[in-house]
């Protein structure tokens, strides 16, 4: 009868002794916050969008506005993303160095629109990207 009372203590105490030990896990586990996930290719689209306004601002020639526009086009997009862009938007270059520069910055623009990205991030990016085609039409 002893050695029953004793082996009850001993599992008893073993129990309790592991379910707390479980009850601190689990505690431990959910006490820290989840970390909001990172929008899928965020920091390279920002990274490129950055580019492409700083390809477009040293770009001489107007364009009837249209790179400009493009501009604040990019501009809106990275301000979503958290991203501060500035620039005055005037180089001086040769009609066909800055005809160029648009298309760089149409192909960065492009890489840029990645799946996941948040809607109006896209409708920016699109938007600059029809400035530019409009812009490279002009001559």
């Amino acid at each position: 009868m002893k050695n029953v009372k004793r082996w009850r203590l001993i599992v008893s105490t073993v129990a309790v002794g592991w379910l707390m030990s479980m009850g601190l896990n689990v505690r431990a586990q959910s006490a820290a916050p989840p970390t909001p996930p990172t929008p899928p290719g965020s920091t390279a689209t920002a990274n490129l969008l950055s580019q492409a306004y700083a390809t477009l601002a040293v770009a001489d020639h107007d364009y009837q506005g249209h790179r400009v526009r493009a501009m604040k086009h990019i501009e809106v997009a990275a301000k979503v993303l958290g991203v501060t862009l500035q620039g005055k938007g005037s180089g001086h270059e040769p009609q066909a160095a800055s005809d160029q520069q648009l298309r760089t910055a149409q192909s960065l623009l492009q890489q840029a629109l990645v799946p996941g990205l948040k809607p109006r991030v896209q409708n920016q990016i699109n938007l600059a990207l029809s400035e530019l085609g409009t812009a490279l039409s002009i001559k």
